[in-house]
């Protein structure tokens, strides 16, 4: 028994040394250098890195510099154009700004590429609402719902777009369904409905 101990723990010191080996430590950045300039360095060093592409357009994002985002985004397009998450994350950028027709255009691009995604389709139809272009609007929010059926907030915003097209009733569909799923977005369509109806 005090041998089959030993065994363990000599196996169980090695395993540890063994691991503790082979973790890397990402080395220090050098002084003075942010992120975003480390990673424009990357970026001029290989203009094809998508990966160090993507990170910089995320962190423009989070300093909200949408201008700077959308150029990175169309770098990422310029190497990689079957990239869909792009054209998602270039259409979001541009609704950001107002520019709710680019962002349309943008979406429409990334629906052509996998994996659909749900919330592409509830952005499109919050930028189609944006234009007036309500039909567009429902259509795009019918999508986002057979997608993924209970998707609160698609389905608290096609209640609201099928409000203000005149269907109350199938917007109390909607009200109805929303109470299942999201109590908060079921108020706040509900109070809507009743709030345009007076």
């Amino acid at each position: 028994m005090k041998l089959i101990i030993a065994v363990i723990m000599a196996f169980s010191t090695l395993f540890i040394s063994c691991s503790e080996e082979n973790k890397q430590t990402p080395p220090p950045a050098p002084a003075g250098k942010s992120d975003v300039e480390l990673l424009r360095e990357k970026i001029a060093a290989d203009p094809r890195d998508t990966t160090a592409l993507f990170h910089l357009a995320d962190m423009y994002e989070r300093m909200t510099m949408y201008r700077e985002e959308i150029d990175t985004l169309k770098k990422i397009i310029a190497v990689k154009p079957d990239t869909g998450y792009a054209y998602f994350k270039l259409g979001a950028a541009y609704n950001r700004l107002g520019q709710h027709q680019e962002a349309v255009s943008h979406y429409l691009k990334a629906t052509k590429y996998p994996p659909q995604q749900p919330m592409l389709y509830n952005n499109l139809a919050v930028s189609y609402g944006k234009l007036g272009k309500v039909d567009e609007e429902i259509a795009a929010l019918r999508k986002a719902i057979s997608l993924r059926p209970k998707y609160a907030i698609a389905r608290m915003n096609l209640g609201f777009a099928l409000f203000k097209k005149g269907d109350r009733k199938a917007a109390l569909e909607q009200y109805e369904a929303l109470k299942l799923m999201d109590e908060g977005a079921a108020v706040s369509l509900k109070k809507e409905i009743d709030g345009k109806r007076k």
